[in-house]
């Protein structure tokens, strides 16, 4: 029944989604329409909006590239393509390797999202290797789903990691609120731990269709040829020597670790994870995976191809934040959502209004800049309870993030598959998660 229920999205995805640059080019049409219709904002500071913002997110674009090219490269190592593979060949049921898949999502979303976001592809790849029966784009949406559900209770998640820094910009107003204030209380604790046994429950079940409907994943791995590059010259010169120089490359690795692991006794572990830091742990591992310049050369060459998405299209998304903000656009959106709600629902408008304006700001950080405020100053002026409302953005920001495409595009690009192949079941998981989610946000608070 439920496998007959989410083809009904699939079908929505076959015929109506397009391309993810496509969805990006008519999402940025419609904010520009609607900052023209609601905020009064004329045609030509539309476009000055968007050419303000188009440039804001060329920093995250590279970063989000070079991780894609990073971690494909290292998920092509013949190293790591044994250690998953030895976890994928647990499960003996479809059902079984999808539970497998979702705990380590889960696991690993916590440590850090874009981590998370590349593994568990890697491990579906491997799982779709070893068991029959799987259908390949449902276990890739249901691996970035837990992906997405992980920052609702991560201490790395922009929101929770910014109100529980010094100086923030709305210390002034709400003070510092520490991770176990945000992160850990009873009630988004108690959320989080029914939406992931849900998802476990939901995905597990889904792993049923009929034999002639089932995918499977039909990559090719092009690690073995990077692997065993070897010169063929007869007589080698310095050039060729220093093209296959092992010792060059233990160096850079040795520095590589040196510094991880100076950052992990430092810092933390956990504090260390930052963005840029994961991509360096994948770079580092790179250098002894592919332990000779050619190698590295070669395979970081060949995993260029699936970033070129990621660097044309967070560029755009860039621009509609920037229509969005500039406008004023967010403040119209998110304060007529606020008006209709009471102190018990204000958490539900919240996650609403979260989710709604998240289709046009796919950036918890950047959305809580426009949006926070205003969220902040409905909870005060009801008395409602501030860490419950800021989980509840939490969870409609991550929500609708399997809705619109941006974080979803490395994934894809990982394993060669198009955004219609995946997003019917990506949408019905958020259908899912919103019945749930909304229910919890009304009750759970009743009861702490």
């Amino acid at each position: 029944m439920l496998w007959e229920f989410s083809k009904k999205f699939q079908f929505a995805a076959d015929k109506i989604i397009p391309d993810s640059f496509v969805f990006c080019i008519i999402l940025t049409l419609i904010v520009f329409v609607l900052g023209l219709v609601l905020t009064g904002t004329g045609p030509l500071d539309m476009v000055l909006h968007w050419y303000s913002g188009l440039w804001s997110m060329i920093a995250f674009a590279f970063q989000m590239s070079f991780m894609v090219i990073c971690c494909g490269a290292a998920a092509k190592a013949p190293q790591i393509e044994r250690l998953l593979s030895k976890l994928a060949k647990l499960p003996k049921s479809s059902s079984m390797a999808m539970v497998i898949l979702l705990v380590f999502g889960f696991i690993s979303s916590l440590i850090n999202w874009a981590f998370s976001l590349i593994i568990t592809p890697i491990l579906a790849m491997q799982l779709s290797k070893n068991v029959k029966g799987l259908h390949f784009p449902l276990m890739i949406a249901a691996g970035y789903s837990t992906m997405v559900l992980g920052q609702c209770w991560c201490p790395s998640a922009s929101v929770y990691a910014l109100l529980a820094s010094k100086g923030h910009f709305m210390e002034e107003s709400i003070g510092i609120l520490t991770q176990a204030t945000t992160t850990y209380n009873p009630v988004n604790t108690v959320l989080w731990f029914i939406l992931v046994g849900f998802t476990i429950l939901l995905c597990a079940f889904l792993t049923k269709p009929s034999p002639d409907e089932i995918v499977v994943y039909e990559g090719t791995s092009e690690s073995e040829s990077i692997a065993t590059l070897e010169d063929e010259a007869e007589e080698k010169t310095i050039a060729d020597k220093m093209n296959q120089s092992r010792f060059l490359m233990i160096i850079i690795g040795i520095a590589g670790v040196v510094y991880i692991i100076h950052s992990f006794v430092t810092k933390g572990f956990i504090p260390s994870l930052n963005f840029n830091f994961v991509i360096f742990i994948f770079l580092t591992l790179n250098t002894f995976l592919y332990n000779t310049p050619e190698k590295f050369v070669t395979a970081i060459r060949e995993s260029m191809k699936p970033a070129t998405q990621v660097m044309l299209q967070f560029p755009f998304y860039g621009g509609i934040m920037g229509m969005m903000s500039g406008s004023g656009l967010t403040h119209v959106l998110a304060d007529a959502l606020v008006q209709v709600a009471t102190v018990k629902t204000l958490p539900f408008f919240s996650y609403l209004s979260a989710s709604i304006v998240n289709l046009f700001v796919p950036s918890q950080g950047g959305q809580w800049i426009v949006q926070g405020p205003i969220l902040v100053e409905a909870a005060k002026t009801m008395n409602a309870d501030l860490p419950l409302i800021i989980n509840a953005f939490v969870y409609g920001d991550e929500a609708t993030n399997l809705i619109q495409p941006l974080y979803v595009i490395p994934a894809l690009s990982l394993v060669g598959m198009k955004l219609k192949d995946v997003w019917g079941f990506m949408a019905f998981i958020w259908f899912g998660w919103f019945i749930v989610t909304s229910i919890g946000l009304l009750v759970l608070p009743g009861l702490f």
